[in-house]
């Protein structure tokens, strides 16, 4: 599987480039709904000792919004639905609730935009006439006062907004929304410069499809992936064909390449009801930590827009104990009240330095997720750090890059890398199955094992990453040492 010195350089160099292209950035939804947290300056600290250096809320909370000055933490404010109204009808309501709740704070803590309402479609239709509006004259009484450059305003988008999800090409908004809202709030985020704020959760779909969709496709492991006819791509992950069918919905209503979008909420429920399949600890470590892994590693991309670097809120800071519905609702916290962690989940930066000034690129959140036992490293604000994977573990490519990715990371670990690839040759143990993922997962296992499993051996600039149970490629066996 090598190639010439000369092409084997260029490859290594094609990794380089890779690795210093942008990535996304990761913040926290910080949700107050329970009657034991900390006080907002002990979360402040834990935020910053944990390198989290965005968040977002879902009010506009004094104490917060002071407790947040000067830490260097970006934040996302929001107008809750039940102020729509009035900030659509009345321009001098809108100016006055931004003064009062954003000028006010701005720019000691680092406001960077304003939810106006949250999932209104779904939880508040009676005013879904309302919200372009009132995200106009939010976004004017910022002009009022010089910060409209500063601080962007959009609304997040729940999922259930598409008429149709699946497969991804036939993503379309539902027709009540689509020309009435979407196109508006489509024109307006692109106008101002503004992010499409959706919310996904592959949990939801997983749970309810358990028995149709594989939990490994739902949690960002290896799978046999997913063909959707009607684009020819391949699909290896939920959450990838859920913003698809998004940007394919988006398309459908005008050239809105220029929209940037973010995943302003996804997570997973450490705990569930009985019918809540798929709810767990290990679960929601392995779906958060792939997650984030991935977009730090600049490989945030779909298959419909492969070079997209999305940035992506997790939900949420805590288990929130007053909130209703199933038990599901009350477990999706990264942290307990008490902030310990829900489950083995390390967030360590290196000698880079606080992220707390990181932006857009700096790697804002280092993650060592023990259930994909792998960190990726954070470009500008710092390096992700941690120990090397403990037990067993296996490094297997990433088929979501695409082939020609996977060939330059292959001929590098082939080649400079120092990997034995005897294994993969034509007769050999492992050369079937004859593909190219399973050839690369065996090449970067063998130097991801020489190298000791260390932390930032089974990257490859996004190519590769690690799991903790042994992969099935036929009748080959990865070894989890050598």
């Amino acid at each position: 599987m090598a190639l010439p010195r000369g092409l084997l350089l260029a490859a290594a160099l094609c990794l380089l480039l890779l690795a210093a292209a942008d990535a996304g950035t990761v913040g926290v939804n910080w949700g107050r709904v329970a009657n034991d947290l900390p006080s907002p300056a002990a979360v402040v600290q834990l935020l910053k000792q944990h390198g989290i250096a965005q968040v977002k809320l879902y009010d506009t909370e004094p104490a917060v919004l002071r407790a947040l000055a000067n830490s260097g933490i970006k934040v996302v404010v929001a107008l809750p639905n039940e102020q729509l109204a009035a900030a659509a009808r009345r321009p001098s309501y809108a100016l006055a609730w931004v003064r009062r709740n954003v000028a006010a704070y701005y720019p000691a803590t680092q406001i960077q935009g304003i939810a106006v309402g949250n999932e209104v479609f779904a939880t508040a239709a009676n005013v879904t006439a309302q919200l372009v509006p009132a995200m106009i004259n939010v976004h004017a009484a910022l002009a009022r006062l010089n910060m409209d450059k500063a601080v962007k305003v959009s609304s997040p988008v729940a999922l259930s907004a598409l008429a149709n999800s699946y497969p991804p090409s036939a993503g379309v908004f539902k027709e009540e929304l689509a020309q009435s809202v979407m196109k508006p709030m489509l024109d307006f985020l692109a106008q101002t410069g503004s992010d499409l704020m959706v919310n996904c959760y592959p949990f939801f779909a997983y749970a309810d499809n358990a028995g149709v969709i594989s939990l490994d496709y739902a949690l960002f492991r290896p799978n046999a992936g997913e063909l959707d006819s009607g684009s020819g791509l391949k699909y290896y992950s939920l959450l990838d064909a859920q913003l698809d069918a998004v940007f394919t919905a988006v398309g459908k209503l005008g050239n809105y390449n220029g929209v940037h979008v973010v995943v302003s909420e996804t997570g997973w429920p450490s705990k569930g009801d009985a019918k809540e399949v798929g709810a767990g600890a290990a679960n929601a470590a392995a779906y958060n930590g792939n997650l984030v892994r991935r977009v730090l590693s600049k490989n945030a991309g779909t298959p419909r827009r492969p070079d997209a670097d999305i940035d992506v809120y997790l939900f949420a800071l805590f288990n929130e104990n007053q909130k209703p519905g199933p038990t599901s609702e009350r477990n999706y916290g990264v942290f307990y009240p008490n902030q310990q962690k829900v489950y083995d989940v390390e967030f360590v930066l290196g000698s880079g330095g606080s992220v707390g000034a990181g932006g857009k690129g700096s790697g804002a959140l280092g993650w060592q997720d023990n259930g994909s036992g792998n960190a990726a490293p954070a470009t500008g604000g710092g390096v992700v750090r941690a120990a090397a994977t403990p037990g067993e573990a296996w490094c297997v490519a990433n088929a979501m890059v695409g082939e020609a990715r996977l060939h330059a990371a292959l001929d590098y670990a082939c080649g400079p890398g120092g990997a034995d690839c005897k294994g993969i040759q034509p007769g050999a143990a492992c050369f079937e199955p004859n593909t190219m993922v399973a050839h690369a997962s065996y090449a970067f296992n063998d130097y991801y094992q020489r190298k000791g499993r260390s932390i930032g051996t089974c990257d490859f600039a996004g190519a590769a990453y690690v799991v903790n149970q042994a992969p099935k490629m036929g009748k080959c066996e990865l070894p989890s040492t050598v």
